[in-house]
């Protein structure tokens, strides 16, 4: 191909376009789309590296103004074109530069140094080889000696191990290789992260009846060519995992790769184990706390067809994969799935959009659904499978709800209800095991009481206002701000407050309240190594402790046979984030937190601790009652007009110069309002829950509408208009569909 189209390894809107460059002869037969090229760029001809992202047939561009490329980056990954394409889309898609948008998809750009095997392989007769030893004893070649008995012997030898046992040098194996007595054969040897952990087993997996229909109905639709997105909604322990797998033994058959997602690298220990025991090492997994040299390896093993399963979190979508034929995303209602970082893309639909180019099924599994996927299902869009019974016929928690205000006022202060003390206490007699889960999500910054349980919200926006500094209480919504008040504005009590607790202060009070109990610790502080969170829950899941106390991590998705009890603390406390999200988060926490107790042959028992009892999504949760939760939250988002009934757009400014900041977010909020969009609500600018960060300012506002298609065409607007204008230069704006977290 004589003509390529490179986009420049510079994250700029300013060169956020292609540049028509030659391809000299030598490299006509080597280059792709995908490889990473040194090109030179600009008057001064600087080099740069960029991306081929096109091949045209001919060029649009004066034949003598056409530089030509210098050569190909050493050791770059080829891209498949079809992980161009789905750059493209998301830079078109959740707004960025298309260099931003390919340096998420191409995670692993820089070869790393290789492993590589080597073998000896003797290459003469016996009778020949005799001779020439003895000519070598002759010459008193000592080491060329030791090396050609082995090889008489053996006929062929580990390189590694013929230097140690034969006490050889490489130039020794070199010089008998110049003249024709062995031959080196070198292999690359891929670092395999979970090697040597787990053993493969044969027993069969027996499905019961639910599991057998959701297996079925999929794979029905796979063999006509169907290829669907599913939501396989079950409850807690209901046997997702096995369905998984069933249905990606199918994929494997018909010579297909299959991609896992999951949510948390903490559930990566259990998660591998179980699909490694069942597929070997054609399974492998990718996550941040790799080596360069292990991801690499991953993509590598991947691309080369050396295994047919990757697990990891979002950046795992991205697998070279030849063959794909099923994307899985465990857990899919975690916001993890969520990119914070431009582009700010959703795993979810941009796994849709992958499975769309290489005619891949996706299926989506959650006992508490996102509300935009149940909703998709209950419109149609997405197969539906329900799975309402756990494996073996378990029995669900029985859930205890313990209201925090009426053991205050009968005078327990402390962190354990007299509920939750008495449970753990029976735990402890019988040598069981528990959990006890603080809920911090959405902790900074609330303002609630402990006499009613209420928090101060905003009354424009239906979330809880959030405590700044200065002691103004606002929302990073509208920007609405009243003074912290000294007494409760519903019941008029002093005890109005945020709220201090954490895992350390929780593991005291259970080692003061049980000195012999081993108590084990997850959280950010001990989860800091590579191999802390497999440490910790090998420890936990081998019965090395009898309490397990941490926040959000410790329960998503961990099978513990061994616990009956679990304990959450403050069960509310999500409840009261400036998030229009705050029920849903906290039906699902809370609904995975009653899940981890019972998993095994004894009954489960779960204590719920909260100044708001009454609240429909703690109600909900207690019974593990997704559709009763559902119907209530879908009514709010219908009236308020936020997603999945409307579309979202938060549009983010950051600026060194508060003054320049406030300008610029009044005259962009003035040209949205401008356009008069029918059915358009503009919220903002506010200042952003975080106001200023490291002497930058930051404001938002946020769009709804029920077409998406509407917001993106203002963003679009909003994009030229910003390219056309030199002061956006120093502004920084970034642009988030359906966000999930405040800004």
């Amino acid at each position: 191909m004589e003509f390529v189209n490179v986009i420049v390894d510079i994250s700029s809107e300013q060169l956020d376009r292609v540049f028509l460059y030659r391809v000299p002869k030598v490299l006509q037969d080597r280059i792709q789309i995908g490889m990473q090229v040194q090109i030179p760029f600009g008057r001064s001809n600087r080099q740069r590296k960029g991306y081929v992202v096109g091949m045209p047939e001919e060029a649009n561009y004066p034949l003598e103004k056409i530089k030509e490329i210098s050569g190909i980056v050493k050791g770059s990954i080829k891209a498949e074109s079809q992980l161009i394409a789905l750059a493209a889309w998301m830079r078109e898609n959740y707004g960025s530069t298309m260099n931003q948008a390919l340096k998420t998809v191409l995670p692993v750009k820089q070869k790393t140094k290789q492993k590589q095997s080597r073998k000896l392989v003797f290459l003469l007769s016996k009778e020949e080889g005799r001779e020439l030893l003895e000519t070598y004893r002759k010459k008193h070649y000592q080491a060329k000696v030791r090396l050609l008995e082995a090889l008489l012997e053996q006929g062929e030898l580990d390189g590694k191990k013929a230097e140690e046992v034969c006490q050889v040098t490489s130039s020794v194996i070199q010089k008998m290789e110049q003249d024709g007595v062995l031959r080196v054969e070198t292999a690359t040897l891929y670092r395999n992260p979970f090697e040597g952990h787990f053993q493969r087993k044969t027993e069969t997996l027996l499905l019961n009846p639910q599991q057998q229909q959701a297996v079925e109905g999929i794979w029905e639709d796979y063999q006509r060519g169907i290829r669907k997105t599913y939501l396989l909604h079950g409850v807690t322990g209901s046997g997702k995992t096995e369905v998984y797998m069933e249905l990606i033994a199918r994929v494997i058959r018909d010579q297909k790769q299959a991609i896992v997602l999951i949510p948390e690298i903490a559930l990566t220990f259990q998660t591998v184990m179980r699909f490694y025991e069942r597929f070997g090492e054609r399974v492998s997994v990718i996550h941040s706390r790799l080596s360069d040299g292990e991801r690499y390896d991953q993509f590598m093993r991947a691309k080369d067809g050396g295994i047919d399963v990757i697990i990891g979190p979002r950046s795992a979508l991205f697998t070279p994969f030849p063959k794909l034929g099923m994307i899985i995303i465990d857990e899919e209602h975690e916001s993890s799935y969520k990119s914070e970082n431009v582009p700010r893309y959703h795993a979810r639909e941009v796994a849709l959009y992958r499975a769309l180019l290489c005619r891949a099924s996706v299926v989506l599994g959650s006992a508490t659904p996102s509300l935009e996927s149940y909703y998709k299902a209950e419109m149609g869009e997405y197969g539906y499978y329900e799975l309402t019974k756990r494996v073996k016929d378990a029995k669900m928690s029985e859930v205890s709800i313990v209201d925090l205000r009426t053991e205050l006022k009968e005078g327990n202060r402390s962190i354990f209800s007299r509920k939750l003390y008495s449970a753990m206490k029976d735990r402890m007699e019988k040598g069981q095991q528990m959990i006890l889960f603080l809920n911090r999500r959405g902790l900074s910054g609330f303002v609630s009481c402990r006499s009613c349980g209420k928090a101060i919200r905003c009354p424009h926006c239906d979330v809880t206002l959030s405590l700044h500094n200065d002691g103004s209480l606002r929302c990073h919504y509208c920007g609405y701000e009243v003074q912290m008040p000294d007494a409760c504005p519903s019941c008029g009590s002093r005890y109005i407050s945020g709220f201090r607790a954490g895992t350390q202060q929780i593991e005291r009070e259970v080692k003061r309240a049980f000195p012999k109990a081993r108590v084990l610790r997850m959280d950010y502080d001990t989860t800091r190594t590579k191999e802390s969170y497999e440490q910790i829950l090998s420890a936990f899941g081998s019965r090395e402790a009898d309490v397990l106390v941490g926040t959000q991590m410790i329960v998503k998705g961990h099978d513990f046979p061994g616990v009956t009890l679990v304990g959450v603390l403050a069960a509310d406390i999500s409840l009261y984030a400036n998030d229009y999200r705050a029920a849903e988060r906290t039906f699902q926490l809370l609904t995975q937190a009653v899940g981890r107790a019972g998993r095994g042959d004894l009954p489960g028992e779960a204590v719920i601790q909260t100044y708001m009892p009454e609240h429909y999504s703690i109600q909900a949760s207690s019974r593990q009652d997704y559709k009763d939760f559902y119907k209530r939250e879908i009514l709010y988002r219908r009236l308020m007009g936020y997603p999945p009934v409307h579309s979202m757009l938060g549009i983010y400014l950051s600026c060194a110069s508060e003054e320049l900041l406030e300008q610029q977010a009044q005259m962009l909020g003035s040209s949205i309002t401008a356009e008069q969009m029918e059915g358009l609500t503009i919220i903002g600018p506010a200042e952003a829950a975080l106001a200023k960060k490291n002497d930058i300012y930051r404001k938002v506002i946020y769009l709804k509408h029920k077409q998406k298609k509407k917001l993106l065409q203002i963003k679009d607007k909003l994009e030229k208009k910003m390219e056309q204008e030199s002061v956006w230069q120093k502004v920084y704006v970034q642009f988030d569909f359906d966000p999930l977290n405040s800004y």
